[in-house]
């Protein structure tokens, strides 16, 4: 395209972009203050720094660089901080590796992302050895073991560090301790370059790769803070699993803000208010599944009030209205988002908007409960119709599919071509999820495209019947599926947590009384023709899992036509 000049770019004025020097500007501009906490152990951002370095150096040494993949199967510990920066900077991508998947699925995946290297935390060192045992009886002889490093934890079992080392698994901080604190490290020639590589929860076929380059890396790390409104110093608690979208890229926004990292290796509800109390957090995030379990903790777990304001940010799954107002009544700033691990986490966020603040409680909740606007980094978001490819009214009830295009949109699925041509047919990322867009432009999901349910002819969206079953006061936790009906071909299954305090003698009853409650609130069509109690299955991300819900239905059969 004509321009007004014909200055060409050069070394002084054009680099790639990688969110890397966001750390080394942090050990410049803050060496002493702290950068990640875990137990008793601290580490500033000088140290970090020197960590990663040395990471990376360690890694260089064994020819691990540009076009290797390395592993890390962890749960929130320094270490998978440190490796969001220590691997990229060797050259290499980083695989985060979700600690609760089975030894077959990790074994696929190590095997289809050929980890030159596995880094695991030493309470899932069997499960890691377990994987490798899958990988070497499938490959037949031709099995290249790659470098196994464990990581110790002081709160662990000693017993599982003396196995992992005794099976020849080197110790990360010894493996630290080969490599050099001033590694003279390099940042991509070509921001393209991948980053990082994670792989999507599969629930009817092998789980996909997910490949993300760095630039699209640093723009989702600098939006973060951006649509959060996120201070430089902020203390972030790791509640959502780093190894989940690489918790979103605010491993790489804290670096930026020079913030806080405080790690929580196991998610209570007693751990994340202690730790507000204790280490002053300003920021966390979490899936709905997690809040639920903090607006519904006993006294004894809970801190409250809580000492200061504390922001969270949710994302995941549709968080029900009535977890989003009793989050609101607790002091929490709730701000929700939606995003796949395809568009970098979550890219589109409910802005905010001052006028809502006069709004009862209840409205502002229903409000905040759609998914939004674009992410300042993101280009295109839009709902379109699944028979035309065109966009939907802005109605607020036409459905369609939510589609994404721009800067923060991965690179494609990993060895993948055919899948590919389809996400991105038409130049468009395809989600899968169906929503509407309202009046406002604000979208709103309403559903997976396989969780819909139809039922007699009619489309009933789960989510919203979800909703207000969720407003019922002896439901802690539910989610609907299809079941199928002799009578409508398929009706609302509802698979139902019930609060710990309720008297769960009569069950029968219990369901009668949702079910009555269900058609004071909904079209008689929604209403749950079946209502199962228990806890329900759920994911590393503590997502729940309809795949497997659905199957349950399945097995009960079909809902029998009435004699009446």
């Amino acid at each position: 395209m004509p321009d007004i000049d014909d200055l060409p770019k050069n070394a002084a004025n054009y680099t790639a972009l990688t969110p890397l020097w966001f750390l080394e500007r942090a050990a410049t501009v803050h060496p002493t203050r702290k950068a990640v906490v875990h137990g008793s152990r601290s580490y500033t951002w000088l140290q970090t720094y020197q960590r990663c370095r040395r990471l990376a150096s360690a890694l260089s040494k064994r020819s691990i660089g540009a076009g290797s993949s390395v592993a890390i199967i962890a749960p929130n510990v320094p270490a998978l901080y440190e490796a969001h920066f220590g691997i990229p900077m060797s050259g290499a991508v980083i695989n985060t590796v979700n600690i609760r998947l089975n030894a077959a699925t990790i074994a696929f995946l190590l095997a289809h992302s050929q980890s030159a290297v596995v880094m695991v935390d030493q309470e899932f060192f069997n499960l890691a050895e377990d994987a490798l045992k899958i990988i070497k009886e499938k490959s037949r002889g031709d099995f290249k073991p790659p470098l196994v490093i464990v990581i110790a934890d002081e709160s662990c079992d000693p017993k599982t560090l003396r196995y992992a080392l005794g099976q020849g698994a080197i110790e990360y901080e010894k493996f630290l301790e080969s490599g050099d604190p001033d590694f003279a490290w390099k940042p991509p020639q070509d921001e393209w370059q991948s980053i990082a590589l994670g792989y999507t929860s599969g629930t009817t076929a092998s789980p996909k790769g997910v490949v993300l380059h760095h630039r699209g890396a640093y723009l989702m790390a600098l939006s973060n803070p951006i649509i959060w409104g996120m201070n430089e110093g902020a203390v972030y608690l790791w509640t959502l699993p780093m190894f989940h979208c690489n918790g979103w890229c605010f491993t790489w926004t804290l670096a930026a803000l020079c913030g806080t990292n405080i790690c929580l290796r196991q998610v209570t509800a007693k751990g994340v208010y202690s730790a507000i109390a204790k280490y002053s957090v300003t920021h966390f995030c979490a899936a709905p599944v997690v809040l639920n379990s903090i607006v519904n903790a006993p006294p004894k777990d809970t801190i409250l009030p809580l000492p200061h304001v504390v922001h969270v940010m949710t994302a995941g799954a549709a968080p029900p209205p009535s977890v989003l107002a009793a989050m609101s009544e607790k002091g929490f700033r709730v701000t929700h988002t939606y995003g796949l691990s395809e568009t970098y986490g979550p890219s589109t966020v409910c802005a905010w908007k001052p006028e809502w603040d006069s709004l009862p409680l209840e409205t502002q909740a229903r409000l905040n409960a759609r998914q939004g606007v674009r992410y300042v980094g993101l280009e295109g978001l839009d709902v379109i119709s699944t028979q035309t490819g065109q966009p939907v009214p802005a109605d607020g009830k036409t459905i369609g599919e939510i589609v994404f295009r721009g800067n923060i949109v991965m690179k494609g699925y990993l060895k993948n071509p055919k899948v590919n041509e389809e996400t991105f047919a038409n130049g468009w990322f395809h989600s899968g999820d169906l929503g509407v867009k309202h009046p406002d432009g604000y979208i709103e999901v309403k559903d997976r495209s396989k969780d819909i349910i139809i039922s007699g002819g009619e489309n009933i969206s789960s989510v919203e019947v979800e909703n207000i079953l969720y407003s019922h006061p002896a439901v802690l936790e539910v989610s609907v599926v299809a079941r199928a009906d002799e009578r409508w071909g398929e009706s609302p299954c509802a698979f139902v947590t019930l609060k710990p305090e309720v008297d769960k003698s009569d069950e029968k009853w219990l369901a009668e009384d949702i079910m009555k409650f269900c058609r004071s609130k909904m079209p008689a069509y929604w209403v749950p023709k079946s209502v199962i109690f228990g806890p329900l299955p759920k994911t590393a991300t503590g997502k729940i899992q309809k795949h497997v819900l659905r199957d349950k239905a399945k097995e009960l059969g079909p809902v029998k036509l009435s004699n009446l």
